[in-house]
């Protein structure tokens, strides 16, 4: 989802971990990738985590009016870039379920910092 200017400093870790600096100077380590494919519902109300790769079509068949977004994908003032019915969704990748008309316009800063705030706490209830 791009990268934030004020977004702490990372560092890898031996065992893979990441690291980052706290403003006062400590460091907390965290998990920087989810171990399977996390779909998350851009209204928040679902989240979903699948341990096996799978086909986008198997979500996209479930929602319709909706694609799928890797939220890597993802920047300010473009449009989400949906992923392919085919593609094989990739494990550690997070993925946003948006309705089709939402994801036909540019994402705004605000849109772009909700969907990452989605994300986090996705990711923290894991």
């Amino acid at each position: 989802m791009g990268v934030c200017a004020s977004s702490p400093t990372i560092k890898l870790q031996k065992n893979g971990g990441r690291s980052s600096r706290r403003p006062d100077g400590t460091r907390s380590d965290f998990i920087g990738r989810p171990k399977g494919v996390v779909v998350i519902d851009v209204d928040g109300d679902r989240v979903e985590e699948l341990k096996q790769p799978t086909q986008a079509r198997r979500i996209i068949s479930q929602h319709p009016d909706h694609v799928l977004c890797n939220s890597e994908a993802l920047s300010v003032g473009t449009c989400a870039p949906h992923v392919a019915d085919d593609e094989e969704l990739q494990t550690g990748h997070i993925y946003f379920l948006m309705p089709l008309q939402q994801a036909q316009n540019p994402l705004s800063l605000p849109e772009l910092c909700n969907l990452a705030i989605k994300a986090s706490s996705a990711l923290g209830k894991r």
